[in-house]
């Protein structure tokens, strides 16, 4: 089997085109959740905290220097509201995908749990066994 033909029928098979699928929809679905979180709940919260824009905070290290054009000097700074948005994003899609996953499992029980009816073979059979052994 060549390489090409081999890398064809791995890439063909169900998982890892349902995998592809699921890595796209959840890049889109991160898109959503950033936004979500940087235009519609963080601007609430840092007006209730008295207009902070989380986006911004940061502890400076090291200030820059851009007064000498040819030698400028990149400030050094942990940007921790960035980290704090991020991290709002985290809980947001965990919660998100925590009740995909809870309404996937409610529905698999709901089919685990309907009894199977046995098929028209076993059923018949069953019926013979009893009318056998209620004879006398």
């Amino acid at each position: 089997m060549s390489m090409i033909s081999e890398f064809k029928a791995f890439a063909m098979r169900g998982n890892v085109i349902d995998l592809a699928v699921g890595v796209v929809i959840g890049g889109a679905f991160g898109k959503i959740v950033t936004s979500l979180v940087d235009q519609i709940i963080m601007p609430p919260i840092g007006w209730l905290t008295g207009g902070i824009d989380f986006s911004s905070m940061k502890w400076v290290l090291k200030p820059g220097d851009d007064s000498d054009p040819k030698h400028k000097i990149a400030e050094v700074a942990i940007q921790y509201g960035a980290f704090i948005n991020t991290l709002i994003q985290f809980i947001i899609i965990a919660f998100a995908i925590f009740m995909v996953v809870k309404a996937i499992n409610k529905l698999s029980r709901k089919q685990e749990a309907a009894p199977a009816a046995p098929p028209a073979d076993v059923a018949l059979l069953t019926e013979i066994r009893d009318l056998l052994k209620n004879k006398p």
